[in-house]
């Protein structure tokens, strides 16, 4: 019985991989036909996407998707994902393309495609005020709280191996468990994006919280497909278009009051 669960298992998985494999790559082309571009957008994590009082999708992620729907002369379609599962969204073709502060890294680099880079990430450990942090190997029997699948959860892993800190890394499934976590005393020292660090410690003035230390900075972009090498060229160059007229620097420093680097595009 073992044995016939074993082999199931390893053909649904089968299955499941040539399904995500086969899926009909998309054009700029065929999403002006279809009408509708779907963006895999993560809505619970400020101030890249969240909901207002009136329960509507905003945020710099939003904003940035927008501005690629209205280019391609298309209605925009968000379609709401987590920070482990934006690249499963993506895959299994429940999405066009990800605008979900979506970092590059080597590993991501394996299974999708990026286009040139349009902002920038910096991932950041925060605590109390309190909290003696200089380095990482002061996390050593600490417990830090981390989204699971996120680049937070990427550096903290490495920055502790390389340490050899003995920090007990808590995983939550996304942005809101772990700041949830944070906000209800559940856990102290973080790991997050420097945009979701500074607004748990806003929205939580009481606990002291600041940032200690600075893991990475991560340039951000948006996410494909590999087998989308049409709509990857269309991107690239509305992309370089839309940080030459500034409207992508705009969205920057609307939401996090700083201009991009200067090579961002690069």
């Amino acid at each position: 019985m073992n044995m016939k669960r074993l082999f199931g298992g390893v053909a649904l998985s089968l299955a499941l991989c040539a399904g995500a494999a086969s899926a009909q790559a998309d054009t700029p082309e065929q999403i002006k036909e279809r009408g509708t571009l779907r963006v895999a957008v993560d809505i619970s994590h400020p101030p890249y996407g969240m909901l207002d009082a009136q329960a509507k999708a905003i945020g710099s992620d939003i904003e940035t998707a927008q501005l690629l729907a209205d280019d391609l002369g298309v209605k925009l379609e968000v379609v709401p994902v987590s920070g482990a599962n934006r690249v499963p969204f993506l895959l299994a073709n429940k999405a066009d393309i990800v605008i979900a502060s979506f970092s590059i890294t080597e590993e991501r680099k394996k299974v999708v495609n990026y286009s040139k880079p349009y902002g920038v990430v910096p991932v950041v450990v925060s605590a109390p005020k309190a909290v003696a942090l200089t380095s990482t190997a002061d996390l050593g029997g600490k417990n830090v709280a981390v989204a699971r699948g996120t680049t937070a959860d990427i550096e903290l892993t490495r920055a502790v191996k390389e340490s050899g800190a003995a920090a007990n890394i808590v995983r939550y499934e996304d942005e809101a468990t772990t700041n949830t976590a944070v906000a209800t005393g559940q856990q102290d020292v973080f790991a997050a994006a420097l945009s979701t660090a500074n607004s748990v410690a806003e929205q939580n003035a009481d606990k002291g919280l600041e940032v200690k230390l600075t893991l990475a900075a991560y340039p951000m972009a948006v996410g494909l497909r590999k087998n989308d090498p049409e709509l990857k060229a269309w991107i690239d160059q509305w992309v370089a278009t839309n940080l030459e007229n500034g409207k992508l620097n705009e969205i920057y420093v609307k939401y996090f009051n700083q201009n991009l680097p200067e090579n961002i595009g690069e």
